[in-house]
């Protein structure tokens, strides 16, 4: 990577396989994402637009419903053919951008420990030049807190959390995500929670493909050197869980950028997953044992005492194959007058860590979902997430009830 300043670069947390000269893209105002793809949508009223984008079909079984299959036609896409490699096109004219064209047919045994473990290239920064053009509130910039390793088994002590996999232009991608609950599936939930930017590339591109999870990835918490050889089973144990349905806000889906701060607002995501392999009639959130609340209350920075970023950072010096966390009271940063106030915390984890869920501790003592990974400087040093309102609940309400009563 060139060099840059510190201070004025931004980055995304995703990891992804792009070169240099492909990643020096031009900054859009303001800050930039640490994971990719975003847009949005505002009425006339300059307030953003509660409606969710809902994309997406399946029962379990990943049906193409007959509507899609049309429009998938006029596009010249045979769901056949895209299985047998098809998907490997991204000609722009193909590539399915709107709410409700999402298609993600399970390719069993893609996602196999090569793909897995290779997916985990860095995200190159940019020259931010300038982030003194914030408006609204912005505290001053965290000190670094240093990412701790979680403690193998991941099972027992971060059960909730894995890792996203997906295929974009520049080729194998990862992400970070988070098992929450459904409120139309009271303890049977197959929800997950990521970044926008990790489900759609934004304003000028359209869906991602063959997005996958993997709850406690690397469970044993091996090197890399040691999961050389590993088997599916050893690197997923709980196995791959293929997304049916997708949805992330209208403002991530009409501004979301590379490297722009727009949207970064409403980079969030909900997933809905159905397992490769199938899982006995169990849930995601029977798999692997608890799913996480989501406060959509957005709380204020004032009372919220800390906060705990999770994630599988792949960018220097981590290599993507184990997860860290990072504490921190979380402070202000508004990227744009118009857009929600961002949460933002101190933490060195890098590109890889983008959707990874922000979790508090509640007053009722229990912990909830309240953000996740979505932008910070290259050099590390910090996060900033989104807070969670009424746009996130339609986004997440959207696609539980996509599935009530099945």
């Amino acid at each position: 990577m060139r060099s840059i300043r510190p201070s004025s670069t931004v980055r995304r947390g995703r990891g992804d396989r792009r070169t240099p000269a492909l990643a020096a893209v031009a900054l859009v105002s303001a800050l930039a994402l640490t994971a990719t793809a975003c847009n949005g949508d505002d009425n006339a009223a300059g307030e953003p637009s509660a409606g969710a984008t809902a994309a997406g079909s399946g029962d379990g079984k990943i049906r193409i419903p007959d509507d899609l299959r049309e429009r998938l036609k006029a596009h010249g896409i045979d769901i056949d053919k895209w299985k047998k490699g098809a998907w490997k096109n991204w000609n722009r004219e193909d590539w399915l951008r709107e709410a409700n064209d999402f298609v993600n047919p399970i390719i069993k045994g893609l996602w196999n420990p090569d793909r897995m473990r290779h997916a985990d290239d860095p995200d190159k920064g940019v020259d931010a030049n300038d982030i003194s053009g914030d408006q609204g509130v912005t505290d001053p910039a965290p000190q670094p807190v240093k990412a701790q390793a979680v403690a193998p088994p991941y099972h027992t002590s971060a059960a909730t959390s894995g890792k996203l996999l997906f295929d974009s232009p520049e080729g194998t991608m990862v992400c970070s995500a988070t098992v929450v609950q459904d409120p139309a599936h009271p303890g049977k939930s197959n929800l997950i929670w990521t970044a926008g930017h990790c489900v759609h590339a934004g304003k000028k591109g359209g869906w991602y493909r063959n997005i996958a999870f993997v709850p406690s990835y690397n469970n044993a918490g091996r090197s890399a050197a040691q999961l050389q050889g590993a088997s599916r089973s050893e690197i997923a144990p709980y196995g791959v869980w293929w997304a049916d349905a997708a949805q992330t806000s209208q403002q991530w889906i009409n501004q979301g950028g590379q490297t722009g701060g727009n949207g970064a607002s409403y980079d969030f995501a909900v997933i809905h997953v159905t397992p490769e392999q199938g899982s006995g009639g169990k849930s995601l959130e029977e798999t692997v044992g608890g799913a996480l609340p989501v406060n959509f209350g957005a709380p204020a920075v004032a009372k919220v005492q800390g906060i705990t970023a999770s994630g599988y950072p792949a960018a220097a010096p981590y290599d993507g194959q184990l997860l860290y966390r990072c504490q921190d009271k979380p402070g202000r940063l508004s990227i744009e007058k118009s857009a929600p106030t961002m949460y933002r915390i101190g933490c060195t984890m890098t590109g890889g860590s983008s959707g990874g869920g922000w979790v508090e501790t509640g007053a009722d003592g229990k912990p909830a979902l309240v953000s996740n990974t979505s932008i910070g400087p290259v050099s590390s040093g910090w996060l900033a997430g989104p807070r969670l309102g009424d746009v996130a609940k339609g986004v997440y309400d959207s696609v539980s009830k996509k599935f009530a009563g099945r």
